[in-house]
């Protein structure tokens, strides 16, 4: 085996034990879910829950014993962000004051369940309006199908004006340091935050909460499809038509025009 080709290999073990690791740290987010809604819940009937097609019921079962989920949590379990010394980005929404649109955006991942199977939702919005800017619904938890799609809409949304410097905020889910994604926001030249604690993402996830209780529950989902077209009229009657006691009583997109009228 020549010098080349031993690196080659050398290199697909270690993207290929990163990528196990990533989606090992995904397969962790949602488990940890499960476990704030349905705290007694077994690691068996969890397993049959989720269904992952890439890990055994032993394995997971061992994956939920080394991250102390065998038992309900305590009040401060271990985040899955430091499960695997994965990288972490500094908080930089900490004491910064946001002054208009296009300084910050705040993203999350949450869950919908239809007929016991998970759907995956996936919202970015501007720190500052409030708007929902990049959303993706998907039933696989991979970063293509959740934030790079969300990012994209975004990209397209702001009609590819993204200002140099923009925070790109968001919890240490691993879709968010995935390579791909970091390699669109180094391309938008957007710089990466991440929280330590859920609520210093805080705005992401009462979005999460506010489309879910107030939209999504509303429709009575029964399959993927009803899923996808129920959040793109969420989405469409937050950002036009929800007011909002922080933006003056205005809706997301009614204060973005007055941001771009009176800046």
């Amino acid at each position: 085996m020549s010098i080349g080709t031993s690196k080659q290999v050398v290199h697909k073990m270690i993207d290929r034990e990163m990528r196990n690791k990533e989606i090992t740290h995904q397969l962790l987010a949602i488990i940890y879910c499960i476990r704030q809604e349905h705290p007694t819940l077994s690691c068996r009937a969890m397993y049959n829950k989720i269904n992952p097609d890439f890990i055994g019921r032993d394995k997971f079962e061992d994956l939920c014993r080394e991250n102390g989920l065998m038992r309900p949590p305590h009040k401060n379990y271990k985040r899955t962000t430091n499960s695997f010394g994965v990288i972490r980005f500094d908080n930089l929404l900490v004491n910064t004051t946001l002054t208009g649109i296009n300084q910050a955006f705040s993203s999350d991942i949450t869950y919908f369940e239809i007929n016991g199977k998970h759907a995956f939702i996936t919202f970015i919005m501007d720190c500052f309006s409030r708007r929902i800017l990049g959303y993706s619904v998907s039933n696989r938890l991979t970063t293509e199908a959740t934030t790079l799609n969300a990012l994209k809409m975004l990209v397209r949304n702001r009609k590819n004006q993204i200002p140099e410097g923009v925070i790109f905020h968001s919890d240490g889910g691993g879709q968010y340091y995935d390579k791909e994604f970091i390699k669109l926001t180094t391309k938008l030249k957007m710089r990466n935050s991440m929280c330590k604690q859920a609520y210093e993402n805080g705005k992401a996830e009462r979005l999460n909460g506010i489309i879910k209780n107030n939209y999504l529950i509303q429709d009575n989902i029964k399959s993927y499809n009803e899923l996808v077209k129920s959040v793109d009229r969420s989405v469409y009657k937050y950002n036009f038509s929800r007011p909002h006691s922080k933006l003056n009583y205005l809706s997301p997109i009614e204060f973005e025009k007055k941001c771009i009228i009176f800046a």
